[in-house]
């Protein structure tokens, strides 16, 4: 994994919050380049702790310790100041506006060899590893439905659901808040967030028995008490 410096000063102090969180992103711009520079641009005010482009660099903007800007207004599991408590990852890809298209190999190496050095630095639980669309669904839908979140689980990183012990689940998606989405976001919009994430093959913004499976999985996995 080859990383570079790239400073930027879009920052301030986390003021005590617990890093318990870790949101990955695409930067949504027509170029690396691009995305770089207004990560690092002191009047876009933005940015990430970490930016991984295609070839698999990875580009290191703000320390750990200090609160980037990258989740915007966002809330997960009661919680609305997601950047004082996360670190932010971007990664290169022009994203649904310019062409969006799958992550390549190098980059998702990179990203993963990097979660995990996350993950040994901070005790981030599995079910607070997350994407952009996930704490914010009513304005982001990255970093998308091509991303391979069950690949990342399968390395341990994040949660994906298994085959549910029941039979049938009459979860509904008011239950999506049990998990940890905004009930205060509209709902096609967040089903279509849990989607994204764990079901990506049918983004129906519908709510229907299968994605009730899914989270009735997602909830056994991390041990919610049963509704």
């Amino acid at each position: 994994m080859r990383r570079v410096d790239r400073p930027s000063p879009n920052h301030d102090d986390r003021k005590g919050a617990p890093i318990d969180m870790l949101v990955l992103h695409y930067t949504g711009m027509p170029t690396g380049a691009a995305a770089l520079e207004r990560l690092c641009d002191p009047a876009a005010k933005v940015s990430a702790h970490y930016t991984i482009d295609e070839d698999g660099t990875v580009y290191a903007h703000v320390a750990e310790e200090r609160r980037a800007w990258h989740a915007g207004v966002s809330h997960w599991a009661g919680q609305s100041d997601i950047n004082s408590r996360s670190i932010g990852i971007e990664l290169v890809n022009p994203g649904h506006e310019f062409g969006y298209r799958p992550f390549p190999e190098e980059q998702i190496g990179a990203l993963t060899t990097l979660c995990h050095s996350i993950l040994i630095r901070h005790p981030i639980p599995s079910w607070r590893v997350l994407g952009h669309s996930d704490v914010a669904p009513a304005r982001k839908e990255d970093p998308g439905e091509l991303f391979p979140w069950a690949r990342l689980a399968k390395a341990g990183i994040g949660l994906f659901p298994g085959v549910s012990n029941a039979q049938d689940s009459t979860l509904g998606a008011d239950a999506l808040a049990r998990f940890g989405y905004d009930p205060d976001a509209p709902q096609d919009k967040a089903i279509v967030a849990f989607q994204r994430h764990f079901r990506p093959a049918r983004l129906t913004g519908t709510w229907d028995d299968e994605c009730a499976r899914l989270l009735h999985g997602l909830l056994e996995k991390f041990s919610r008490p049963a509704l």
